[in-house]
């Protein structure tokens, strides 16, 4: 029974182990390519060979930081991505509580209209946002990158599966030594929710940091680009070289990857912890 049960874990991890390579091996390869030289990025796609870079140098990294202004695209995605975040924390945070924690008249409604926006993609409200963002002057502007995402129905839903597991008898308790709604939360229940904050926080910045439809629309000079659209600057100008191209996805990759790697273990009790729940 032990040998079935060693010899049934060592195919779970080797089977788990083949699909993990399976879908990091674009990522290795693209590190891979990032320092090669132009002539052998695309030789020997057919064999392990292409994920080793042979004559590896930092020549396509050199080049990227000499074209464009890098430091300052990574310093705008970073700027707006975070605040972006930091408001969805906040506001989404409280609205997600007083659905979970308060009683109030429509709050079946809105809880219902919560979800039922949820299913509306992005690019089906994108040119209404757009035109509304062109109304109030905001294009070009850090407002017309930041405001439309503030308010999320997925993270106030989120929220909202977390904080209904919380006791009543822990908020009780904090009412009962003084502290009003408002104290409660920001004492009480921020401090033991950093799970949830922390899953929304990585979904949040994987979404905004690789978009690139809206700021797209909305930035239409150079001081407020963000690194995704100074990356299609390779694209724009022939000959099209690939080496700078994956250096640049590369550099744009390291912060998602530096930040999962981190918060990984919040990310999946997270997504446990709101995901099961009625």
């Amino acid at each position: 029974m032990t040998k079935k049960k060693t010899l049934g874990n060592a195919a779970f991890y080797l089977g788990n182990t083949l699909i993990a390579l399976i879908f990091v091996s674009p990522l290795i390869w693209m590190i891979a390519s990032s320092l090669k030289p132009e002539a052998q990025i695309f030789k020997g796609l057919n064999s392990l060979s292409t994920f080793i870079p042979r004559g590896a140098s930092l020549d396509n990294y050199i080049e990227v930081f000499q074209r464009i202004n890098m430091w300052k695209f990574i310093g705008n995605s970073l700027f707006y991505v975070l605040v972006i975040i930091l408001l969805d924390l906040l506001v989404n945070s409280i609205c997600g509580y007083a659905l979970a924690k308060f009683e109030f008249k429509g709050k079946s409604f809105l809880l219902t209209l919560v979800i039922s926006l949820m299913v509306f993609p992005a690019e089906a409200i994108m040119l209404p946002m757009y035109r509304e963002m062109a109304d109030l002057g905001w294009i070009n502007s850090w407002a017309s990158l930041i405001m439309p995402f503030v308010a999320k129905c997925f993270s106030i839903y989120m929220f909202r599966q977390f904080f209904m597991d919380i006791p009543d008898e822990l908020l009780e308790a904090s009412s009962i030594d003084g502290c009003g709604p408002i104290k409660t939360f920001f004492n009480v229940v921020m401090p033991i929710s950093g799970t949830v904050y922390a899953t929304i926080f990585i979904l949040d910045f994987v979404a905004h940091w690789n978009d690139f439809m809206w700021p797209l629309l909305v930035v239409t000079g150079e001081e407020k680009r963000t690194i995704q659209l100074a990356i299609q600057t390779f694209f724009g100008s022939k000959p099209i070289n690939y080496g700078p191209i994956m250096a640049s996805l590369t550099i744009s990759a390291i912060p998602m990857l530096v930040m999962f790697i981190f918060l990984q273990k919040y990310y999946v009790e997270g997504i446990a912890s709101t995901g099961i729940k009625g």
